[in-house]
């Protein structure tokens, strides 16, 4: 069964479930880092398409400290570890206690999946042979799309279940077009001690995943992210001729704000300003319909496996060391 399917049976048997109270009037993405980071498109599909539905994502924490209060029978929960992060099933244990339903998407079995009412194994990013329709971002939006098809209707759901079954082909082909592009990127920025990473609208989770996951937590350089719509109401100020900038450009209707900040950055930029425009690395091939809410799951594979490796090998420091994670009480 394709996942996508099995997206569509969960979200069709908790909807049932939920008629007789009023059915499900809200929805809250919880996770923390990464995962956190991978329901953004999520997050923003809801934002621009659901016209009934409030939606609202939270870091873990944030949602056990501060549980907001329509967080009721009529929520749907979806919660996301990969291996059951303790602050993450404390908030599904939450959620699950105020009356909502739980989704929850892991890769390996934990007390999150005990918690949760349903769950959804998916593939991690991390793995060369994982499917991008099986990670988690992919089936957050799957899960997403679908709530707003089966309870108001929307009209792109048929493109955008077929952009699913070609997505993977899409980042393999990818994954080829900028490796050397990756290479001389690394060899260009090997002694950088700060990367800005800037991104808008649809590439904005890729952008924060990049920066605190690959860029700090995984090589430990520093790395503050920009919204390219905030870039000229403070960051840019910090701009010279030796800042190393990596920049993406995303297909959709914010991307007048990426065109902005790159005209800016080459005129006052230097050699060390990087764009990496998802036009280039074949989002085109996905219907106008739909291809906006694709630039995550095309972005956040190629820049953790391409560009964060390739940095890791040219500064030789593996990327799978910490200093503190797992390794000391947080």
């Amino acid at each position: 069964m394709k996942v996508q399917e099995e997206v569509k049976n969960v979200v069709q048997k908790i909807l049932e479930e939920k008629e007789s109270v009023g059915g499900i009037q809200n929805v809250v993405w919880i996770a923390a880092g990464g995962s956190n980071g991978g329901f953004y498109p999520a997050q923003y599909f809801m934002d621009r398409e659901s016209r009934t539905l409030r939606s609202q994502s939270f870091t873990s924490n944030e949602f056990v400290f501060a549980t907001p209060k329509f967080v009721g029978e009529n929520t749907l929960a979806v919660i996301c570890s990969m291996r059951g992060t303790p602050e993450t099933c404390e908030a599904a244990g939450i959620a699950r206690e105020k009356g909502a339903a739980t989704i929850g998407l892991y890769v390996l079995e934990s007390e999150l999946t005990r918690i949760c009412d349903y769950n959804i194994k998916y593939e991690s990013i991390a793995l060369d042979e994982s499917r991008t329709e099986r990670v988690n971002s992919s089936i957050g939006l799957s899960i997403a799309m679908t709530l707003t098809e089966l309870t108001e209707g929307y009209e792109g759901y048929a493109d955008a279940m077929a952009a699913f079954d070609i997505a993977d082909d899409i980042y393999r082909k990818a994954v080829e077009y900028a490796t050397p592009l990756a290479k001389k990127w690394a060899e260009q920025n090997k002694d950088e001690k700060t990367i800005y990473v800037m991104g808008s609208g649809p590439a904005w989770g890729s952008a924060y995943i990049f920066s605190i996951c690959n860029i700090e937590e995984m090589l430990q350089i520093d790395s503050p992210t920009v919204n390219c719509c905030e870039f000229f109401h403070g960051p840019f100020e910090v701009l010279d001729k030796n800042t190393s900038v990596f920049l993406l450009v995303a297909d959709g209707r914010t991307r007048p704000a990426d065109e902005r900040a790159v005209d800016f950055l080459k005129r006052y930029g230097g050699e060390k300003v990087y764009i990496l425009d998802a036009k280039e690395l074949g989002i085109n091939r996905i219907p106008d319909s739909v291809c906006e809410y694709f630039n995550h799951i095309l972005f956040s594979p190629i820049l953790n496996n391409v560009y964060m490796r390739q940095l890791s090998y040219t500064i030789k420091k593996d990327y799978n060391t910490r200093r503190y994670m797992w390794k000391v009480k947080y």
